[in-house]
């Protein structure tokens, strides 16, 4: 695996264009993988690994709320780039929130997100396919 340097500004902007429009804004990219496969139209696969960036939730923002992990990680299939077949393994934030005196686990809700953003088709695909789970 190669870590990605997340301190290069130019770094973030040409990444960017691989991505659907949006997305940087509630994920990092922490790492990617390579490897070789015996396909024959895409001779590798790529795996790029993004975790949820420490931003409260919108609708949480009056709560008294702390990050607390992540949720099990998933893998959703984009389009190709170049000879690369990819992957984005996603890791959603996990929230501890207090609502009424008591404690529960919560999620971002991206349905809120869905409707609250102009976006491009291919994000909103995004999004839906990570409210999924």
């Amino acid at each position: 695996m190669s870590k990605i340097n997340n301190n290069f500004p130019m770094h973030k902007s040409i990444l960017s264009l691989f991505f659907p429009a949006g997305l940087l804004d509630y994920f990092d990219i922490v790492d990617y993988q390579t490897e070789s496969t015996n396909k024959e139209l895409f001779n590798k696969d790529l795996t790029i690994f993004l975790e949820e960036k420490k931003i409260i939730p919108e609708e949480y923002k009056d709560f008294q709320i702390k990050a607390c992990g992540f949720m099990e990680s998933r893998d959703i299939d984009d389009f190709p780039i170049r000879d690369m077949l990819v992957k984005l393994n996603i890791k959603r934030r996990r929230w501890e929130v207090v609502v009424d005196g008591k404690s529960q686990k919560i999620s971002r809700d991206w349905n809120l997100v869905i409707e609250g953003t102009r976006m491009s088709e291919d994000y909103s695909a995004f999004l839906k396919e990570i409210s999924r789970y």
